[in-house]
């Protein structure tokens, strides 16, 4: 997997949150998808991460930080890849979510909904 550029870590960022995180305690991979993995088996497997990240108790900080730091792969805070894409294509390029926050003010309500019992197959 490719390194992501330091250019899009937030120069506020704080790592403390991940001490706390219920990621911690689960398989890594559950959270990034194998190569070419499509369809059925990857949203099961995004469902799964997500479910982890629905009892997690830092999931709005890992949320944020995704979204401010344009993290191009995996799950974070109950948000996947392509919901991340979601709220990128929502916001406007020159004035990008970089302060402590703002990252799940433009991303609205999304972050609740990808952990909701109708987003994990549950409702």
């Amino acid at each position: 997997m490719p390194q992501q550029p330091l250019a899009q870590v937030p120069d506020d960022v704080q790592w403390f949150w991940q001490d706390h995180a219920a990621c911690r305690e689960a398989d890594p991979l559950l959270f990034f998808h194998p190569q070419n993995e499509r369809g059925s088996s990857r949203i099961r497997r995004d469902r799964e991460a997500k479910l982890v990240c629905a009892a997690c108790p830092v999931r709005m900080e890992c949320a944020d930080y995704a979204v401010r730091a344009r993290e191009p792969y995996g799950v974070w805070g109950g948000l996947s890849e392509e919901d991340r894409e979601h709220i990128y294509a929502r916001l406007d390029s020159r004035h990008y979510p970089r302060g402590k926050g703002d990252g799940l003010r433009a991303a609205g309500g999304d972050y609740i909904e990808a952990v909701s019992p109708r987003a994990l197959g549950i409702a």
